[in-house]
C-alpha cells in the first residue's frame, strides 16, 4: 500500500474566463460553474475553482470530468499541483496574511 504524502496528494485549479454577453452564454457559464461545484470544486476566487484529490489517479478522473463539461466558448485552464506546492501559497486579504488557508474539506475521503 502506497503512503499518502504531500507530493502524492494533488490539487486541481480550474481557471476560466467565459463570455456572458447573451442569455445563451450566461446559461453555459452557469451550467459550467454548477457542474464544477457538483464535482466537489470550491470557489477560490470568482473564476478560479479548486478541488483536493487524494491521488494522481483521482485527479485524472476529475480532470476528465472538467474536460467533458467545457463550454463551447471562452477560455478554461486546468492547473494540477501537489499538496506541497499548494501549501506554499501565500494568501492575503488586503495586506493581512491569512494563516489558516482557504478551503476546509467538506467531503469524507476514505483511503
Amino acid at each position: 500500500m502506497m503512503r499518502l504524502n504531500q507530493y502524492r496528494i494533488m490539487w486541481i485549479l480550474v481557471l476560466f474566463d467565459l463570455p456572458t454577453d447573451t442569455p445563451k452564454d450566461r446559461k453555459a457559464y452557469a451550467r459550467f460553474r454548477k457542474e464544477l461545484i457538483k464535482d466537489g470544486f470550491n470557489m477560490f476566487q470568482f473564476s478560479i475553482y479548486a478541488r483536493h484529490c487524494a491521488s494522481k489517479e483521482n485527479m485524472q478522473v476529475h480532470v476528465k470530468r472538467v474536460r467533458e463539461i467545457l463550454p463551447s466558448k471562452g477560455h478554461v485552464g486546468i492547473l494540477k499541483i501537489t499538496d506541497k506546492q499548494f501549501g506554499m501559497m501565500e494568501i492575503f486579504y488586503g495586506k493581512k496574511k491569512e494563516e489558516s488557508g482557504f478551503i476546509e474539506s467538506h467531503q469524507l475521503e476514505l483511503f
